[in-house]
């Protein structure tokens, strides 16, 4: 671990769901995050893939749009719990999305949107973005920033741009033979090593706060700058 002295546990987030093309092949965001959560892993830390395809808002019986801040505590499905519980619990993330229309994913957007941001709150967040064209989701991690920003887990300053994914890593998430391996793990390692650097930093100052005081109890006004004479 270059970045920080401890394990650290980290989700990476996969912000697609789509299963079929075009464009071919399909679900190549799944490549790319099996490589980030495997390079966290050669760092030596506990890091879980969450894949929205094996991660349903919605236990059958509840809506799907339904967050998971609107339950009484005890009473959201099942899965959702689980998530919140992993969300709560991690140093910080990788969020990997593909650029939809300038924009990161509504698959990633809309399994985030389902928890408050105290559970994201006092942690880094690295952007990892892809495309199958010349971009690599450039435009999507600008949109991210903003983003997590909003959660609380500010975005380190490097971020991991993936142009023509499908060339670049195999469907277990490795590097395809023909590309230069060090180059790519020395232009990854930034960010892992931002990331690294901010989770632990941030762990240690976590304790200081108190992270179950609601920004609001009603409504979003309780949040607006006091009126002005």
């Amino acid at each position: 671990m270059k970045g920080c002295s401890q394990a650290q546990r980290f989700l990476v987030f996969l912000g697609s769901t789509r299963t079929v093309g075009p464009p071919k092949p399909p679900r190549v965001g799944e490549r790319v995050a099996r490589f980030c959560a495997q390079s966290l892993e050669a760092r030596g830390h506990n890091v879980e893939l969450i894949d929205p395809l094996e991660w349903p808002a919605t236990d059958g019986e509840t809506e799907s749009f339904r967050p998971h801040f609107s339950f009484a505590k005890g009473k959201a499905p099942g899965r959702l719990d689980e998530l919140a519980e992993r969300i709560e619990n991690a140093d910080g993330y990788v969020a990997v999305s593909p650029e939809y229309n300038h924009s990161m994913s509504p698959a990633l957007a809309n399994l985030l949107n389902h928890f408050g941001s105290s559970k994201f709150s006092y942690k880094p967040s690295l952007i990892a973005a892809y495309s199958m064209g010349q971009w690599g989701g450039a435009r999507a991690a600008v949109n991210m920033r903003t983003y997590f920003g909003e959660l609380g887990c500010l975005s380190v300053s490097a971020q991991l741009l993936f142009p023509k994914a499908h060339l670049i890593f195999d469907e277990s998430g490795a590097l395809l033979p023909d590309v230069d391996h060090r180059q790519w793990h020395g232009y990854c390692g930034r960010g892992f090593d931002q990331l690294e650097w901010w989770a632990e930093a941030t762990a240690s100052q976590r304790g200081r706060i108190d992270l179950s005081g609601a920004a609001l109890t009603r409504d979003p006004a309780q949040r607006n700058a006091p009126k002005s004479a």
